[in-house]
């Protein structure tokens, strides 16, 4: 391992002693080992100081090396990767895309063989080493092409998951998962070949439209979100299946969880609108992202106010998957209402389905951020502009 240095006592005492600290400024600083390379070191002491709250298996054990800071961003949390675990079960598993193998960590405490593939030679070792100093011992590093990995194990798993990345010279397009490595709805067949059950995640920028355009045998799409912004969206296929797809939302936050689930395409759904009563509802951006605005107000019993506007009301306070307001002034939006409840005074403003700017409506009415207000600006069920001036509950 070319970056075994990284392991001695002195220079994993400096990493961890700077943990969190400027790199450019450590930068600029004498080596204090000028037998090894600093950059690596300095490199060590950035990815690590990422992985503090996002990997903290990794972060407090000893002898782990990390790549590179850009690929500690672009893994997997270890609270995505715990929830993915939960969507999975078996004896094998195979993963095709095996990375910095977060995700690996989690599937090893549910299948008794995990296969990690990785087409990079020097990061299959570190992560081969990384799973020893963690003790795990059920997951096999092979270095080489997935699909080759595939091919030559020749043999039946109970699950494949792959992640697959965008090709560098795809950044200009629309992202679709025939821009990714590796092409998925290409391979699709042979993966099927291997395993009846296929896990797929992809970034919260894919359509989910588009992605069931290119893929097939998909049983569920799990939308997840951590501290209400959507990190992954997890695609379930299944040989052969061709029945409802379900979708499944979660918003995973520091003291709770919200889940909300629903079925593609139910077209005999249509919304129930009414007028802003006493309770406001805007649902999370899992929920936001999967399209089900029709399913969520049916499901918690809510009106509507506008086909375009995604925002709920009732009259009895209820639990939601998203931020709850009490309604204390609803206002036309016009200039003397505007001015009576907001001339130079603060406030949290969100537009919905709303012609104007957030920064036009301030600049307008010369109303600072901030404040216990949060103020919607939206369109109600008869087309009319209108204000909800709320406390948040």
């Amino acid at each position: 391992m070319e970056n075994k240095f990284l392991l001695e006592t002195e220079i994993q005492d400096f990493i961890n002693l700077n943990i969190e600290k400027d790199i450019t400024k450590l930068s600029l600083t004498k080596n204090p080992f000028p037998n090894y390379d600093f950059i690596s070191i300095l490199n060590q002491i950035a990815s690590k100081t990422k992985a503090k709250d996002k990997l903290p298996t990794f972060f407090n054990a000893e002898n782990i090396i990390y790549p590179s800071k850009i690929s500690v961003e672009q893994t997997s949390s270890e609270i995505t990767a715990k929830y993915k675990s939960e969507l999975v079960s078996g004896t094998s598993l195979i993963d095709l895309t095996g990375g910095f193998g977060v995700d690996d960590l989690y599937f090893a405490l549910k299948f008794m063989n995990i296969v990690h593939c990785e087409i990079n030679s020097e990061l299959s070792v570190i992560v081969k080493h990384n799973f020893n100093s963690l003790n795990i011992k059920n997951i096999e590093c092979k270095v080489g092409d997935s699909s080759d990995i595939l091919k030559s194990e020749n043999k039946q798993f109970d699950w494949i998951y792959i992640d697959p990345s965008r090709r560098n010279d795809a950044k200009g397009k629309v992202f679709m998962l025939k821009d990714c490595l590796p092409n998925v709805p290409e391979n699709l067949e042979i993966y099927f070949e291997y395993s009846d059950n296929i896990l797929i995640k992809t970034a919260p920028i894919l359509d989910i439209s588009a992605g069931l355009l290119e893929l097939k045998n998909v049983k569920a799409i799990n939308i997840v979100a951590v501290n209400n912004e959507v990190k992954e969206l997890l695609w379930i296929l299944e040989k052969d299946y061709s029945g409802e797809i379900k979708i499944e939302t979660i918003n995973i936050n520091k003291n709770n969880q919200e889940n909300f689930g629903f079925i593609l395409n139910n077209n005999q759904a249509q919304s129930n609108f009414g007028l802003p009563q006493k309770y406001l509802y805007e649902p999370n951006v899992a929920v936001m992202k999967s399209g089900g605005f029709i399913e969520v107000g049916l499901q918690y019993n809510l009106d509507k106010l506008n086909p375009f506007s995604h925002l709920y009301t009732s009259n009895q306070k209820i639990e939601f998957c998203g931020r709850v307001f009490k309604i204390n002034f609803c206002i036309s939006y016009n200039k003397n209402e505007m001015k009576k409840h907001f001339e130079n005074q603060s406030a949290n403003i969100t537009i919905r389905n709303f012609p104007e700017t957030v920064e036009n409506i301030r600049k307008k009415f010369k109303i600072k951020d901030g404040g216990n207000r949060y103020c919607f600006f939206t369109t109600n069920v008869n087309d009319e502009k209108i204000v909800l001036i709320c406390t948040k509950i």
